[in-house]
């Protein structure tokens, strides 16, 4: 069941089990990219927060540009901003932003669609689009980042959500395809995701969408035929009972419906999936609340997920 935050309880919401086409790999649509926030996790003695936006200059000329902004919290007011990172927007309103979080390494993380432009994903030299960036709170580039730039990992296309599993600290990724091949991705150091120029839709998935480049990561699961996989949130506590506990949770643009993903014993793989819940539209942002409760947007508010 779903209630809307500030709403009585509903009507029970309708389920549907089976999962359809989509692969679990194994063990080793809507596109437009949405600004986000992420509040640090273990506040300074001046909490701030970084926020994702998309900016031109104070008369909208010049060029579009995607930038994550710091602010301090002053009694409520957003104060010293700060521009931590700045990188070239696509020209469309496509593959543009993403999610940005705190990782419990005390890391911002933040995913840079590849702006329209496959060959973006692959273009390790000096490009910022179509990766995973990990960079210091003040903007600074960590010393163990593997390319010794912003770079976290590289060959992503376009992401709505990523989430940090609470008992590994592993980095999940969700990630949409072009008409195919929706993807789940445990995201690790370095890696390459295999996005770039070579990409089509023919041919044998998820390969398909994942042969650029060098030794390209396949996912741990796809959705052949494209879902618009969005938001995912992991439950930790999060009161859905026994089976929902440590379980992910993604969602869908395209249909609205939610999906329980189970992982093996060392949480490096998926075991299991299964739709447990249908919104009815669109499901957006995943995030954890209060008390560790799930809650996802929509296009018109803010739902949380609750046992019925």
């Amino acid at each position: 069941m779903v209630r809307r935050e500030g709403d009585r309880p509903g009507p029970r919401a309708r389920s549907r089990h089976g999962l359809g086409p989509a692969v679990r790999h194994g063990p080793r649509r809507q596109r437009r990219g949405r600004a986000r926030d992420a509040r640090h996790r273990a506040p300074p003695a001046v909490p701030e927060q970084a926020v994702g936006v998309r900016v031109r200059d104070a008369l909208g000329r010049g060029q579009l540009r995607n930038q994550i902004l710091r602010y301090r919290d002053d009694r409520g007011s957003g104060v010293g901003r700060k521009v931590l990172f700045s990188s070239i927007a696509s020209g469309t309103p496509y593959h543009n932003g993403g999610r940005i979080a705190f990782g419990p390494d005390g890391m911002l993380y933040a995913i840079v669609g590849d702006a329209h432009d496959s060959g973006n994903a692959q273009d390790t030299t000096n490009e910022d689009r179509g990766k995973i960036i990990r960079i210091e709170p003040n903007g600074d580039v960590p010393p163990d980042n593997p390319f010794g730039d912003r770079v976290w990992v590289f060959g992503i296309r376009n992401s709505f959500g990523f989430a940090f599993d609470p008992q590994t600290d592993d980095l999940w990724e969700t990630e949409n395809g072009p008409s195919c091949n929706d993807e789940i991705n445990l995201i690790e150091r370095g890696e390459n995701y295999g996005w770039g120029p070579n990409e089509t839709c023919d041919g044998s998935s998820p390969a398909n969408t994942n042969q650029d480049g060098p030794s390209p990561v396949l996912p741990e699961l796809f959705y052949q035929n494209a879902i618009g996989i969005t938001g995912i949130a992991f439950c930790e506590g999060c009161r859905l009972g026994q089976a929902s506990d440590g379980a992910a949770f993604p969602g869908r643009v395209n249909n609205g419906e939610v999906t329980r993903i189970v992982f093996n014993g060392q949480r490096d793989a998926i075991a299991g999936h299964s739709v447990v819940y249908n919104h009815g539209g669109s499901t957006l942002s995943f995030e954890i609340g209060p008390g560790g409760r799930i809650f996802f947007s929509d296009f018109n508010g803010i739902n949380k997920l609750v046992r019925v």
